[in-house]
């Protein structure tokens, strides 16, 4: 999508604090952290959100999870606790319409979460 945000920082036209890329997803720092770790793991084809995910997204789906996993481990949080959230539609806090996982780690977290 040519103003999705997330699809300019994949293709290079907007800088981005990367940490991971490969053919599949892209992991980078939060612009606007809510917590001392805060990392977007993104896929590379571009879903507004879940909604739009079909039977074929699932292998890049499940990428994100592990992926999430993996990057906790190298940011030190895995054993302390971390959180996963795919906000779904703009009433539930999703603001950029580009499917993305948040991390969060790094403090402690209550729930419900708001």
């Amino acid at each position: 999508m040519e103003d999705c945000i997330f699809c300019k920082i994949i293709a290079g036209e907007i800088p981005g604090n990367i940490i991971h890329r490969d053919d599949e997803i892209i992991a980078f720092h939060d612009v606007n952290p809510v917590a001392p770790v805060h990392i977007l793991i993104i896929p590379r084809k571009h879903m507004s959100s879940i909604n739009e995910a079909v039977e074929d997204d699932r292998q890049v789906l499940g990428e994100l999870m592990l992926r999430a996993k993996a990057i906790a481990r190298e940011l030190n949080i895995a054993e302390s606790g971390y959180r996963l959230v795919i906000n779904t539609g703009k009433s539930v806090g999703q603001t950029v319409f580009h499917i993305h996982l948040h991390l969060l780690g790094g403090r402690p977290m209550s729930w419900p979460p708001g």
